[in-house]
């Protein structure tokens, strides 16, 4: 249903805004005069993974780290639920990636970015009692590379800022982004590509071999030739082509047979597909090679 991704400074109070942004939303959901779908409201956090802090010192582990993230969030993520992100989330290309499977899913998406000083998040994580502080070095570090939201950009948008001075969260500022924001389609770059089937290359070369065979055969048959004609290809499969009042050679057929499987082998091997359609069936093919030659075939 959506998607909140919360964005800060290491040890900047995410956690506590998280935990508030979720009691205002079930608060929300539980009151009387709500008459919405019922949706339940879940928090995935670094903590929630055993991630320890020390991973982001070492690029491989960090990689690791942020994947294990990712794939719990795209779990966690449905129609259902409304999830919130409960992580640094410091990296731009991160977000647009928790962006773009918010899209693919069709739910709708928000941003808030918690905002405190460096000097306070060193403070803060100084004084931690709950063994989640950050190494100094690996602090430092991370501060420095932060990539700060933009609600200039799509992925980042709508953008709730919350100040280490605010008491509260903007509960209904966000309430109203994630029931009745615009929820946005899925882009070309997140759309699943239908594949062809296994024997689709099979099915092609030898759909069309047949095709010629026939053509050839019906040839021999009627005289004169040329005139909307019925190849029958097997028992069950049929084709219609209307050929050229002339005989039509063996080789010329051939070389328009290669032509039209080449075409469409690329097509296959490179898993695309012909305005969104897959049908790589014995029928569909005679049906593209009857067209295929019927216009190359010269009178």
């Amino acid at each position: 249903m959506a998607l909140i991704t919360v964005s800060g400074f290491p040890s900047s109070g995410k956690s506590k805004r998280a935990h508030q942004i979720k009691v205002h939303l079930e608060s929300r959901l539980q009151d009387p005069s709500y008459s919405g779908p019922k949706l339940k409201v879940a928090i995935v956090s670094d903590d929630d993974l055993n991630i320890d802090r020390s991973v982001y010192g070492d690029g491989r582990l960090e990689k690791s780290a942020r994947a294990a993230l990712f794939t719990a969030m795209q779990r966690r993520m449905g129609q259902d639920t409304i999830l919130i992100v409960d992580a640094m989330n410091y990296i731009k290309g991160f977000r647009y990636q928790m962006y773009c499977a918010a899209r693919e899913i069709k739910v709708r998406v928000c941003t808030v970015y918690i905002l405190a000083t460096p000097d306070l998040c060193k403070e803060w994580n100084t004084s931690r009692e709950d063994g989640m502080q950050y190494p100094s070095d690996i602090l430092g570090n991370l501060l420095h590379r932060y990539e700060e939201p933009s609600s200039m950009v799509r992925w980042d948008s709508p953008l709730f800022t919350i100040s280490w001075m605010d008491e509260d969260v903007p509960a209904d500022n966000i309430w109203k982004a994630i029931t009745e924001g615009t929820v946005k389609p899925p882009n070309a770059g997140t759309q699943a590509i239908p594949k062809a089937p296994t024997d689709a290359l099979r099915t092609l070369e030898n759909t069309a071999t047949s095709m010629v065979a026939a053509i050839m055969a019906e040839q021999a048959a009627s005289q004169p030739p040329g005139g909307p004609v019925t190849l029958s290809l097997s028992d069950t499969l049929k084709s219609h082509i209307t050929l050229p009042p002339r005989n039509v050679a063996l080789s010329e057929l051939q070389r328009l047979k290669r032509q039209f499987v080449t075409v469409h082998k690329k097509a296959i091997t490179l898993g695309t597909i012909e305005k969104g359609q897959v049908d790589w069936s014995e029928e569909s093919v005679a049906e593209k090679f009857a067209t295929y030659v019927e216009g190359n075939l010269k009178p």
